[in-house]
Parts: C-alpha cells; structure tokens; sequence
C-alpha cells in the first residue's frame, strides 16, 4: 500500500477515535452562559444556570440541553473577603445549602433556585454541578457575592447602572443593511467595534468588573427585539436566542460570577420600539412577559404573579426602587389625563406608600426611562414627552415636593436615554442617566432650550451632559457617615472606566 494512503487511513482512523471519544462530551450539558444571580437582599438570593449543548455561538445561538443543576451555598470563609459584621454574634458559620433543581425545555433550559435565611452582609459562594442527571454530576460555574447590611446596619456599598446594551450595533449583523436607516431620526446604523477584543463581549463589562460592586442594575433594553427589524424577533425562539446570545460573551459571563443582578425591561426586550400593550403584531403582550419572568430572575421558575416592581433595603443609608413601565400601561396614543398611566394606579400607591414609609437616609428611585430628561420633542412613550404621561409625571413630582421627600435626599436614575446626563427639575427633582452601555448606541443628548426638546424654553437646568457621547455607566458609591453626613456619590464613566462626571451628595 502506497505510503500517503497509509498516512491518510491512519488519520481516519485517528479522527474517528477522537470523534468517537468526544462523543460522550457532547451528550453532557454545559453551562455556556455562566451563572447569574439576582434579586439579593440582606437574607436572600435568586440564581440562575442555563444548561446548554455549547459553550460559543453555533449557527447564532446557544442551544439547551436537558438535565439538573445542583446548586450549593456556604460562607466564604477565604480570608480575603471576610467582612466584619455578625463576627461577634455568631462564632459558626452557617452550614452549607444543597438543592437540585431540573432544567427542561419549557422553561429554556434554566435551572433557578432561591436561597433564603442568609445572614446580613456576608460574603457567600454558590457552587454549582451540573450533569444529565444526579448521577452523572460534574463541575459547573461557581458565584460569589456578598448579602446586603441591612436596614439596621451602615456599611459602604457600591453599584452600576447601565442600559442600552445592542448585540447588533456592536458585533454587526449579517441581517443588517447598512443602507437602511433607524426609524424616526434618519440615523445610519454604525460600523460595528473593530477592537480585537471583540469576542469576548463589550469592553464595559470589564471596567465594570474591575471595580467590583456589590450589585448591577440593567434598566431595560438589555436586548433588542426589533433590531435588526428585518427579521425582527417574533417568536419564542427568536425571543430566547437575543438572551442567549447576550450571556454567552466571556465579559458577561465573568462579570456575574461575582456581582448579582437586578433588572427591569423596556421598549426593545418587550415588544417594539416605543411599544406599549396595544396591537395584535409580534412578539405579543403574554409572550413579553413570559420572557421576562423566563429570562431574568425576578421570581421562582414558573412565577408570574411576583410584582416585577419593588423596593429593596440596602443598608441603614439605603434604599431602591425599581418601577415596572411596560406590562401596567395604558395606550401611548391615549390622550394624556388622570388616566393615562405607565405605572398603573395600584403600582403608583405602592410607591408613594413605601417612600412616605421609608427612613432610609438616602431613597433611590431606578427607573427604565426618564422623568426629567430633557429628551427629544418627537417621543411620546415617557413622563417627558408632550403626547406622553406628562400629566402622571405631574402628580408624583407633586408628591415628593409635598411629602417633603425632596429633602430627604430623594434622587432618580433612568435609562433608556443614549447619553448620560445629571439634570434637575424646576421642583428641585434631581435625574441621572445611565446612557447606553456601548460607543455603537451613543448619541448626543439633548439640550435644555432646544427647539427640538422637550424643554424647549430652558426651565431644566443640566449640571452635566455628556460630550462627546461615547459608551459608558453609571457608578453609585454609598459611604456611611462617620464624621460627619452620610454621602452617596454618582460617578458617570466611559466604557474603559474613566471618570466623565463626578457629583457628591451629602445627606440633607
């Protein structure tokens, strides 16, 4: 037999080995998108792996592949992260949790538990084992993050803001006709990031990383049904392969392994651009939230009665609101009065109700789009705009003067806008805005007195607004008094980290 023909059958010969030898290998899950955990308090957590066939995109997604996660908490007691509170009262650890939980395809693939009964501010690690099933476990993602202090405690706490986070823009879609412009401002879609770090995902998540917050808050927009619009995202499965294609990036992956989560969605990871509950097109009201309560860990696998609005208590200096602006509200066409509401009467109760009850020293409202702005002249989906939910806007911006609230260090963060800006009200109502996570979904902001704004005679005052616009977040820095006032820092930066905008608040 010639040699290159004993060569070659040798080869096969190897490659159907190898091929027979990994065979095994691709039947047993992974977990491609990391773990991610959200909804911290000072005694619990929600945490979430989806098991996968892959660790990388294939043919654009992230296939699911059935079997159980095991998933185990315990004190960190490493050295480096022991922090000193409750080291007095309790001279034990608390004993490690164990649960097993399914991951079918119902429900994508994700296996979510909650831990419960955790002690205030302490560090902790979930590990993770994932498999077929209990029989066949092994290693998967492991988290660390650390309870909140709690209403009765003061202790520095840090964490980052951010929205606008377009797969699209960023990594370029074969979809996508450049030629074609964005609806409303003629705006050409731009090139996609061209660094060659671009496969591990957006270069925020690193700076992000880098700072190590307590937590991180996606305001909405986290994906982008409707882009790019031709196909857009209109079914389950399309719906499902913008998340999976998000949380597949290393940067992802590696920032949630040690900082939870908290989200909130808006227009574009609901239905569509400026949408509301109207209309009969795709993706439909009851496939929206289906998603949201799927792929974010709000709630318990399967629960969908959960509030996706609520509050949470820091520390004694303190405490968030995270609103829900898409499932409770009316028509955005609806001529704008008593009824016409984002929030819905019941949610807008709740809120005044726990911010009149709340003796936090400072009250942080975080919501998906803005009450101050200024924004463009032409929306009409906001408490900004003149065809939106003025009227809304009126009647809680009339409470917090009324309430006194203003003066109890009362402070809103928004989303949703491209640029980052810090502007206040005429009623003294202060509003920081995030802007958009990546350079590619930057946009100059609007100026308070342009004709094409919703200030068009100048009564906003902005103490900053970004220029030029670029990528970026925002960092929240709560520092207890212990010489003088408590104070909360808000730290706008670009997405390698450096400071735009820096501006201190003590505690009235």
């Amino acid at each position: 037999m010639p040699k290159q023909f004993v060569f070659a059958f040798c080869l096969m010969a190897v490659l159907a080995c190898s091929a027979q030898a990994a065979k095994p290998s691709k039947l047993a899950p992974l977990a491609g998108q990391g773990i991610m955990m959200g909804e911290l308090t000072d005694t619990s957590i929600h945490v979430q792996v989806r098991l996968t066939q892959t660790d990388e995109l294939v043919d654009g997604d992230v296939a699911g592949h059935p079997g159980v996660v095991q998933f185990s908490i315990y004190e960190d007691l490493s050295g480096g992260r022991r922090l000193r509170a409750n080291r007095i009262q309790r001279n034990q650890p608390t004993p490690e949790i164990i649960q097993l939980v399914k991951a079918e395809a119902q429900y994508d693939f994700i296996a979510r538990t909650i831990f419960t009964d955790l002690q205030p501010y302490t560090p902790y690690v979930i590990e993770t084992q994932i498999g077929k099933d209990k029989d066949s476990l092994k290693p998967g993602p492991t988290g660390r993050f650390i309870t909140h202090p709690g209403a009765n405690q003061d202790f520095p706490v840090s964490f980052v803001v951010v929205t606008g986070m377009n797969y699209a823009k960023f990594h370029g879609d074969n979809r996508i006709d450049r030629k074609i412009h964005l609806e409303h401002n003629n705006t050409e879609l731009p090139e996609p990031y061209q660094g060659r770090d671009k496969h591990l995902g957006y270069p925020a998540l690193e700076s992000i990383s880098k700072l190590r917050p307590n937590f991180f808050v996606g305001t909405g927009d986290n994906v982008y049904y409707d882009t790019p619009k031709d196909p857009r995202a209109e079914t389950i499965e399309e719906m499902r392969q913008k998340w999976h294609e998000q949380w597949v990036q290393p940067r992802y992956r590696d920032l949630f392994a040690h900082v939870p989560t908290y989200w909130e969605v808006d227009d574009h990871d609901y239905r569509i651009d400026d949408g509301d509950n109207s209309g009969d097109h795709m993706p439909s009201v009851e496939m929206a939230i289906r998603m949201m309560y799927e792929q974010l860990p709000y709630a318990a696998m399967g629960d969908q009665e959960t509030k996706t609005y609520r509050t949470v208590r820091v520390s004694k200096d303190l405490q968030l609101w995270f609103v829900e602006g898409r499932i409770h509200r009316t028509d955005n066409a609806m001529e704008d009065g008593p009824e016409k509401t984002i929030w819905g009467l019941e949610q807008r109760e709740w809120l005044m109700k726990t911010l009149k009850e709340s003796d936090a020293t400072f009250k942080v409202m975080v919501s998906p789009t803005p009450m101050v702005g200024p924004d463009d002249k032409r929306k009409f989906d906001n408490h900004t705009n003149f065809n939106g939910f003025r009227h809304e806007r009126k009647v809680f911006l009339d409470f917090l003067q009324n309430e006194g609230l203003l003066e109890e260090n009362f402070y809103l963060i928004c989303g949703d806008r491209h640029w980052q800006y810090h502007a206040e009200d005429p009623t003294g109502v202060e509003e920081f805005s995030s802007g958009a996570l990546i350079d590619a979904n930057s946009r100059p902001g609007r100026k308070s007195g342009e004709e094409l704004s919703t200030d068009p005679e100048g009564h906003i005052k902005q103490h900053y607004l970004q220029n030029p616009p670029s990528g970026g977040f925002l960092q929240v820095v709560s520092v207890p008094g212990i010489t003088g006032p408590a104070r909360l820092a808000f730290i706008h930066r670009d997405e390698h980290g450096k400071v735009l905008n820096l501006e201190i608040k003590a505690a009235k």
